[in-house]
């Protein structure tokens, strides 16, 4: 099986299609997508109406959960821009979309945790800022989860660790977000570093799972200058240069 793994595309269209070309280009038999799909400062609705139609595996994240849930009054910017573009339909499409999902041959969808759509699995946040997470830290959040590879978004870094016993977990970064700050559960910053779109490809065609990570041009100017446009200068600055300016994602 060759999955491409997409996630936290954030409305970022024109990411999201240079991403597509790029996997269609991978010859694989399965795309999924990892949630986060619509909130941001771009294209909420043209990415919904790109994404329905292709039925890819896909779980929702913690923007979908906040956008469906809270208040209008009480959303932050990027909730807030797509509940006032995406139609009912890209709505109720969001609404369905289960928090984790199994499929054939052990693989494990999950936004970030198989637990919380929140709490980091491959990354950890400390008061001195965020970190990669050390192997047992990973075991300990998947708890008796038996997949035998978990894939998993929401920080926007490319990572992946191999577990004892064989398990793979893959985040494949951010299609349409490359950095963004936080404050949550202590300020810090993820921060790909360029401004690149990223997905990831996994396959067991030598009977394990392996991993290749990949970063995909498109114009992130373009994107930025959109971004401004909206008054996101915080997202505008991460498009276009992989790092965090203020503000959340």
């Amino acid at each position: 099986m060759r999955i491409a793994v997409l996630a936290d595309i954030h409305g970022n269209l024109r990411a999201l299609d240079a991403v597509l070309a790029d996997v269609a280009g991978q010859h694989v038999d399965l795309t999924v997508n990892l949630g986060d799909v619509v909130s941001g400062a771009l294209q909420p609705r043209g990415t919904a109406e790109r994404l329905g139609p292709l039925g890819f595996p896909t779980v929702r994240g913690n923007h979908e959960r906040q956008l469906l849930t809270t208040p209008p009054e009480r959303m932050g910017p990027s909730d807030r821009h797509a509940h006032e573009t995406i139609t009912a339909g890209a709505r109720a499409w969001l609404a369905s979309l289960p928090g984790t999902l199994g499929l054939p041959g052990g693989v494990l969808l999950v936004h970030d945790t198989p637990h919380s759509d929140l709490a980091s699995l491959l990354d950890t946040v400390e008061k001195t800022g965020a970190r990669a997470a050390t192997v047992g830290e990973v075991e300990a959040r998947l708890g008796l989860t038996p997949a035998t590879l978990v894939l998993c978004g929401h920080t926007h870094l490319p990572r992946s660790a191999a577990l004892p016993g064989g398990r793979l977990v893959v985040n494949p970064g951010s299609v349409g977000l490359p950095a963004y700050a936080d404050d949550v559960p202590f300020a810090h910053r993820m921060e790909a570093g360029t401004p690149h779109a990223r997905y990831a490809v996994v396959d067991d065609a030598s009977g394990s799972w392996h991993v290749e990570h990949r970063r995909v041009v498109y114009d992130w100017d373009a994107a930025a200058r959109e971004g401004q446009a909206n008054g996101r200068p915080d997202v505008a600055y991460a498009l276009c240069t992989g790092r965090a300016g203020l503000g959340e994602p």
